[in-house]
This record gives C-alpha cells, structure tokens and sequence, in this order.
C-alpha cells in the first residue's frame, strides 16, 4: 500500500472574541491507500474540525497536510475544488440529496461539475446505484425512499467519480440498527474492494468494525488502535 494522506504536526486555531482556541493541536497521522479508519472523539474533542481539514474544506493553521504527496496549503481555492470533486467522497448523516430530483440525477449531479457529458454521466451514475444495489430504484425521488436506501444514493453519489478518499461523516446517525449494520455491511464490501475509508462516528460499535480506530481527546489524538486492541480495551 502506498500513503494517500499524511499530516505533519497539524494545528486548527480559530478566534473565540480575542482569545485563541485551539481545536486541534499537533495532529500527526498517515493515511495508506484502502486504509480503513474510524475517527471518534466526544463532542469538542477536534473530529470535525479534523474530518473538514481532511477533505479539503479547511487548511491547518500551522502544519502540513499532503495528499498524494501535495502540499494543500500550497493550493489555491480552484485547485483544492478540483482536488475535493475528483479526489473525495463525502458521505453525511443527513444524506444532501436533492428533494425533487431522482436517485439517478442526484448521483448524477457532481459530474455536472466536472464537465462529464451527458451520456457518460448517466451510465456512471447507473453503474454506482447497481454497485449499491439500488438498480430498481434509479427513479424514485428520496421521500419514496427509506432511510438506508437514501444513505444508499448518497453512497453511491460519493462512488460515481471514482475517488481516492470516501470519507463519511456518522454516515448511520439517523439510521435505525438493522439498516445500520446493512450500511457498515457494505462499507466492509468497499474496504475489501480496495476503496479507501474514513468514518468519523461516536459509536464505538461502528468503530470496532473499521481496520483503525483513532480517537481524539482535546484537539489531539489519545490514541490509536487496531481492532484487537479496540475490543481488548
């Protein structure tokens, strides 16, 4: 496996009125191709901070952050969007779909963007639903959709333009237990297909399914485990 992502003694400062707050504070963390990695932490311990500087919604206020081996700070605003619509896929807890467009154009969408044309954008948002078993429901609009199919769609969108990165945000949050084992169940199809992963979650169960867990405390990593250790603890 080569290294997809590495952080160098990343710090994330911002201003509270005229005191400083630091929400994360030496972050060091590597990242290999078909990783599979679980980002916890309680609420105000940096993961989301960390998950938005990790996709390329935000830059570090000291630090490096190099994906493929790239520096992002060294990007300007129009190359971190090429880098964050052909490199990632985001998958959210409230799933982002359009409420009046199908499953299909709603996968279909990010393509837009890109400047894939019609006909290709249509056969590579069709190949994404199948991949998420979705192919009988690429005309329905999300309100005719359950929960999990909708995450589904989401799945899929994220899917479509072939990414380096998926990274889910508590992408089984509103979802009740058995269709959150069906998103984890496919989640572990994707690892095991070589795609790389990370889930940013507060369920420890969620965590114990991915190859690591890392959990931040204060702005900084507490620890990092692999499964064995993780139920060990």
């Amino acid at each position: 496996m080569s290294v997809l992502l590495a952080l160098h003694d990343v710090e994330r400062s911002f201003l509270m009125g005229d005191e400083p707050i630091t929400a994360l504070d030496k972050i060091n963390l590597t990242v290999e191709t078909n990783d599979y990695l679980a980002l916890t932490g309680t609420s105000g311990s940096g993961k989301s901070t960390l998950m938005n500087i990790l996709g390329c919604l935000d830059r570090p206020t000291t630090g490096r952050y190099l994906f493929r081996g790239a520096d992002v700070a060294a990007m300007n605003d129009e190359q971190l969007a090429a880098l964050r619509s052909r490199e990632i896929g985001f998958i959210f807890q409230n799933f982002n779909l359009l409420t009046r467009a199908t499953a299909l154009q709603n996968v279909m969408q990010p393509l837009i963007y890109q400047g894939v044309r019609r006909s290709e954008r249509e056969r590579m948002a069709r190949t994404a639903l199948a991949k998420v078993r979705l192919e009988h429901r690429m005309q329905h609009l999300p309100n005719q959709l359950s929960g999990g199919q909708r995450q589904r769609v989401a799945i899929a969108r994220a899917l479509c333009s072939a990414p380096s990165l998926l990274l889910a945000d508590e992408p089984t949050g509103n979802l009740d237990s058995v269709t959150t084992a069906e998103i984890m169940a496919l989640f572990d199809e994707l690892h095991t297909e070589g795609h790389t992963l990370i889930v940013v979650t507060h369920d420890h169960n969620i965590a114990a399914r991915c190859r690591r867990h890392v959990r931040l405390l204060d702005g900084r990593i507490a620890d990092a485990l692999t499964p064995m250790e993780d139920v060990g603890a």
